[in-house]
């Protein structure tokens, strides 16, 4: 029997190396007329050997009409919030990774979402039940090894939701090492030694993950991930159990992301949202696809994406690694002391000076130890010398030692916002004229983002100086004077009364 143009091209693409078929599989599919998820199961069914192999998530056929993108990002939102007691920033950031999973092939960065609580019962597992009804290719699972993780990747390229991570991943550095791989697509790839001759294979290991867990899993992952933290629900909020929920409504939102996705692609592969300059390198990464996808829906959820990220991302100290607080504190100490240098048992004394913080308990319970100080003080090319303190020549450190190390890893933030932690402020961003937006994008504005905020000489030196209180504003901070007029219109303008020629306002 002569074999179908249909069946050679499975036979053809099944051939590829997966990494190969990742790359084709779109435009095969569009080519074939077929459903991407058709032709997946198809190529997985070809490799088995069986014809019949099904892929272990349900197929979404796309909505049948045109989708209004921000009112379907916001439907998301309100369904997260129907069932989850969550603050409005983790739904609109939900609201956007869920996206973000239907466009994985068109976005070059892949943030973990990583839900956490302090305790249990605050709804995690819940809200990893929600993104399975609503992600792309969504696989839940409880514990999974490290082989069956990126064989699992590499042959259905699925949503992985990975549940008590806290839990099966302590102490594994290979599921840890895979997991970050997976971060962006030109490394999303592992190498294996596969069969009797221990040939060795590439798998792929990109896609979109999530994992839930009580507390904060490894800095590497934290470092790559969009954090959900969820808090257990009060007495007198209500919200409604998912079983209850009409039958239709996740196969509704399921099939509208399908066709968002379908009509969308493109202008997300080429959206370059504003990034805020408060964000870090790697927090703007995180955050590059999900405001890219915000932008292309309207630029009122640009403003609501961005809210979130400064909200839930826009404080650096969450991520600081256990270095960057030994820095952060002897940095404190020389402020403190105003000292230009210091004796290694002097400073190992101001350290564990304090009951909050690690050092006094630092070795199994016992205060650090001038050899574990000098070791992990190495790592940033400082080390003791010895000091003239009078007639005394101890041991220590003189404080220009620590110059470029404190330049480098300890964050620069504003006075006020050192003084009082807050998430920076939308008046980060600075917009250019409306005709330099429509030669960048002739589909709609772009905004772009000023290398550094307004500066109005005395003026900003004084508001600096002078902070005035910040008021409760939805977790942005706000640094403007209660005098001033703010008015968030759907044009999302900032009036500000400053006597500066640089006016503090703003158009997303």
């Amino acid at each position: 029997m002569t074999e179908s143009p249909l069946d050679a091209a499975i036979q053809r693409l099944a051939a590829l190396s997966p990494l190969e078929y990742e790359k084709a599989r779109k435009s095969e599919a569009k080519a074939l007329d077929v459903r991407i998820a058709k032709l997946d199961a198809a190529v997985t069914g070809a490799r088995s050997g069986n014809d019949n192999a099904e892929l272990p998530f349900p197929e979404v056929t796309p909505w049948p009409g045109p989708v209004n993108p921000p009112t379907l990002l916001t439907d998301i939102a309100s369904t997260i919030q129907r069932f989850i007691i969550c603050n409005e920033e983790v739904a609109h950031a939900v609201a956007l990774w869920v996206a973000m999973t239907w466009f994985i092939d068109e976005i070059e960065v892949a943030p973990l979402a990583i839900i956490t609580a302090p305790e249990k019962r605050c709804g995690k597992t819940l809200l990893l039940n929600l993104l399975g009804r609503l992600c792309a290719r969504a696989i839940t699972a409880s514990s999974i090894s490290p082989s069956a993780l990126f064989r699992a990747i590499d042959a259905w390229s699925p949503t992985l939701l990975i549940d008590e991570a806290d839990a099966f991943m302590k102490d594994n550095e290979e599921i840890r090492g895979l997991l970050n791989s997976g971060h962006t697509r030109d490394s999303a790839y592992v190498i294996r030694t596969v069969g009797e001759g221990f040939t060795p294979t590439k798998f792929n290991t990109w896609g979109a993950k999530a994992l839930a867990g009580i507390g904060h899993v490894a800095d590497t992952l934290m470092d790559r991930a969009v954090v959900l933290e969820l808090r257990r629900k009060l007495a007198h909020e209500n919200v409604e159990r998912i079983r209850y929920a009409e039958p239709s409504l996740f196969a509704e939102l399921r099939s509208k992301l399908a066709r968002f996705a379908d009509d969308y692609s493109e202008k997300v592969r080429q959206a370059r949202p504003p990034l805020p300059n408060s964000l870090n390198d790697r927090a703007q990464d995180n955050w590059e696809p999900l405001l890219a996808i915000a932008m292309t829906a309207s630029d009122e959820w640009l403003r609501i994406g961005t809210t979130a990220a400064l909200k839930l991302s826009g404080s650096e100290s969450a991520s600081h690694t256990i270095g960057v607080e030994l820095l952060s504190d002897i940095q404190e100490i020389f402020e403190e002391r105003q000292a230009d240098r210091i004796s290694t048992a002097e400073l190992i004394r101001a350290l564990c000076g304090d009951d909050e913080k690690p050092w006094a308990t630092y070795n199994k319970g016992v205060p650090i130890k001038p050899r574990q100080l000098a070791s992990r003080l190495k790592g940033y090319g400082i080390q003791s010398k010895t000091i003239r303190l009078g007639a005394d020549t101890p041991k220590g450190y003189d404080k220009e030692q620590f110059a470029e190390a404190f330049t480098r890893y300890i964050p620069l933030l504003p006075e006020n916002i050192r003084h009082t932690p807050q998430p920076a402020s939308i008046k980060d961003f600075t917009v250019a004229d409306k005709k330099s937006q429509s030669e960048t994008s002739p589909e709609r504005a772009t905004a772009e983002v000023a290398d550094d905020p307004p500066r109005c000489g005395l003026e900003a030196a004084k508001e600096t100086r002078n902070p005035a209180p910040l008021k409760d504003c939805g977790g942005v901070a706000d640094s403007a004077p209660p005098s001033e007029e703010h008015d968030f219109d759907d044009s999302i303008k900032l009036k500000t009364a400053s006597p500066c020629k640089t006016k503090g306002e703003i158009e997303l």
